[in-house]
């Protein structure tokens, strides 16, 4: 069964790293070293996970995590994908959620690649671009995750994907390259609202999803 579900090096280490945010704003980024190749090689964005007993029960163990309109995609990938579990899918991609922009944010174009497919690593890496040469840092922290649920889910011959909803809070500094700050507050957190799209071809030895799109939402 594959699930989204982020294996962290050590849990520890992990919670002090994916408090980010990202979704397509400009100004609010954040940039801390880059974590070594070889750490970042002990990760792995999703495993196998327990192989459900039957569709039924994922679906009643997700009650609140699938919107309405999205239940007969995640029953189609269900019966396409029987070790497809909700909840520890959820749970995963609010960690990958974490993980991404908090790479964003610091600048860090391999662990992008590594975790977006290429329009996204693209897109990312001009934000990147143009934040560099204006000189700007930014010093985010994702408060909290309010909310993480399936918005959409789909199969397309062998490719799968599935969209969730986030909404949180965040607070964000920009600083110059000096260190003061351009704009943004760490004391007042600001609601945020994205829609993410996770792609896998569910046929593929190799298990893990790739972030195929990012969109804010009203």
């Amino acid at each position: 069964m594959y699930v989204i579900v982020i294996l962290a090096m050590i849990a520890g280490f992990l919670a002090l790293r994916l408090y980010s945010v990202l979704g397509k704003r400009t100004g609010q980024e954040q940039e801390p070293a880059l974590r070594p190749a070889d750490e970042r090689a002990k990760v792995t964005v999703l495993q196998p996970g327990p192989v459900a007993q039957n569709s039924g029960d994922s679906i009643r163990l997700a009650e609140g995590l699938i919107a309405p309109g999205a239940e007969n995609g995640v029953r189609a990938l269900i019966a396409a994908d029987r070790s497809f579990d909700v909840p520890q899918f959820v749970d995963g991609a609010k960690s990958a959620y974490r993980m991404v922009l908090e790479a964003f944010w610091r600048g860090d174009r391999d662990e992008l690649a590594w975790l977006c497919d290429d329009d996204v690593r693209a897109s990312f890496e001009e934000a990147i671009a143009a934040r560099e040469a204006d000189g700007h840092v930014l010093d985010n922290r994702l408060v909290r995750i309010e909310k993480a649920q399936i918005v959409e889910a789909s199969l397309n011959g062998r490719i799968a994907e599935v969209a969730l909803r986030f909404e949180g809070d965040i607070a964000a500094v920009t600083r110059d390259k000096d260190g003061h700050v351009v704009a943004g507050s760490m004391t007042d957190a600001v609601g945020t609202k994205d829609v993410w799209t996770f792609t896998r071809d569910i046929r593929s030895a190799d298990p893990n999803w790739k972030l195929s799109e990012t969109d804010d939402v009203a």
